[in-house]
């Protein structure tokens, strides 16, 4: 009894610990993104626009891929239950809000968190063990303003975009699925799916994206520029950074959710 009350100690410990140290580097980011309103040249302008790239352009692709896949597959579990009721019809009202509401978000944070996320959590775990971030730190240079920024600031702009996509994709192949694997009438199936979206469904799951953005970026960043050691300190930061990004992905979703439908008016 003593050793799991103390395993549960030291596991309460450490998160705590991770909690506060997220808290001081996303204080740190929020510090210099203001004061970038004030002061020229505090975002580094070069690595903000390629990571801007690499995250938005170069990621729609594999989210478009998902989210249209994801969209078929919803449409097709959907019609299945529907089809017992007789409201087969209404198949696109439910693939739109779901898509809008939970799995755009959801399909773009977590494809984006194993796509950018490790990739993050390595470079800066790399530049850790080559001393390259010490050496910016001898130059006078905030390790935080040079590599942290860049990345928050360019991901909480891409990933809202890259969830429109997904969104948009998943009701797609919803739409060619019911259109042509159910018979639904193509105009019916729109006039559904419009009439049970809102605006409230969108602008939710823009919000809950861009929580999730700055989830990712802080996360992978910490990991990273928490490497000590070698080859093997890097992979397990890399690890870590996913597994807790999409930790706190879907227990911020939870929460969210629950404040977003019942705390806020319709």
């Amino acid at each position: 009894m003593k050793e799991f009350a103390g395993k549960t100690g030291q596991t309460l410990f450490f998160v705590l610990a991770g909690v506060a140290r997220l808290w001081e580097l996303g204080a740190a980011v929020v510090g210099y993104t203001l004061s970038s309103f004030f002061k020229r040249k505090v975002i580094p302008r070069e690595t903000f626009f390629r990571q801007m790239v690499l995250m938005g352009i170069d990621s729609t692709a594999i989210v478009s891929l998902v989210g249209g896949s994801v969209g078929t597959v919803l449409a097709l579990q959907a019609a299945y239950s529907l089809k017992t009721f007789g409201a087969i019809m209404y198949t696109g009202s439910l693939v739109s809000v779901a898509m809008a509401r939970e799995l755009g978000p959801l399909i773009a944070s977590i494809v984006i968190c194993g796509r950018i996320g490790a990739r993050m959590a390595a470079e800066i775990g790399t530049m850790m063990v080559q001393e390259e971030v010490d050496a910016l730190t001898t130059m006078g240079i905030n390790p935080i303003r040079y590599l942290v920024l860049p990345r928050c600031l360019a991901l909480a702009i891409m990933l809202p975009c890259l969830t429109v996509i997904a969104d948009l994709m998943g009701m797609l192949g919803g739409f060619a699925i019911g259109t042509t694997g159910l018979g639904i009438n193509p105009y019916i199936y729109i006039a559904k799916s419009l009439d049970a979206l809102v605006l409230k469904d969108v602008y939710t799951g823009l919000l809950k994206s861009f929580i999730f953005s700055i989830l990712i970026a802080l996360v992978s960043c910490h990991q990273g520029l928490s490497v000590s050691g070698g080859a093997d300190a890097v992979g397990k930061a890399t690890t870590q950074a996913v597994v807790i990004s999409i930790v706190l992905i879907i227990v911020v979703d939870c929460v969210a959710t629950a404040v977003i439908y019942y705390a806020l008016p319709t």
